[in-house]
C-alpha cells in the first residue's frame, strides 16, 4: 500500500530467542519498556491477554495479544475507542518477529498500519519514538 504508515525497525540482541521472548511476554520485563497498569497480572502474556488503559478523558485504549508463537512471533492488536473508523482486529498492531542469528536474536518490529486511522501520522510519529526507545 502506497500510503502505509507502518514503523519498521530491527535490532540484533546477543542472547538466544528464549530470553528475548521472556522480555516480550513477562509483565515484569514489559513494564521496563512499556506502560502497564499497576494491577496487571504477573502471568506471562499469551494469546488473548489484554491491557486496558483508561485515561481521564473517558476513552479506552486496548492492546490484545492475537498471536503468541513462543520464541518466534508476537502480534498485539491495538484498539482505540476514540478512533472514528475502526479497522479489523490486527490491522493496526505491534508485530515482533524473532530470528536466531548465530549466538543471538534478530528482533524485527513492525508497528502500524496507522494509515487506516484519522490522525494516523501522529500515531506513526509516536511509534517511531517508541520503537527506538523500546529496542
Amino acid at each position: 500500500m502506497a500510503n502505509e504508515l507502518t514503523v519498521k525497525d530491527e535490532t540484533l540482541i546477543e542472547t538466544p530467542p528464549s530470553l528475548v521472548w521472556k522480555v516480550l511476554v513477562n509483565p515484569t520485563y514489559v513494564a521496563q519498556w512499556d506502560e502497564l497498569p499497576e494491577d496487571y497480572p504477573s502471568d506471562n502474556m499469551t494469546a488473548g491477554s489484554k491491557v486496558v488503559r483508561e485515561p481521564p478523558n473517558g476513552d479506552q485504549t486496548i492492546t490484545t495479544v492475537i498471536k503468541a508463537e513462543e520464541n518466534t512471533e508476537l502480534v498485539i492488536a491495538l484498539y482505540g475507542s476514540n478512533w472514528k473508523n475502526q479497522p479489523k482486529e490486527g490491522d493496526v498492531a505491534y508485530r515482533y518477529r524473532l530470528e536466531p542469528q548465530n549466538s543471538g536474536t534478530l528482533l524485527k518490529m513492525e508497528i502500524g498500519d496507522f494509515s487506516l486511522l484519522e490522525n494516523g501520522r501522529d500515531y506513526y510519529d509516536a511509534s517511531i519514538e517508541f520503537a527506538a526507545d523500546s529496542k
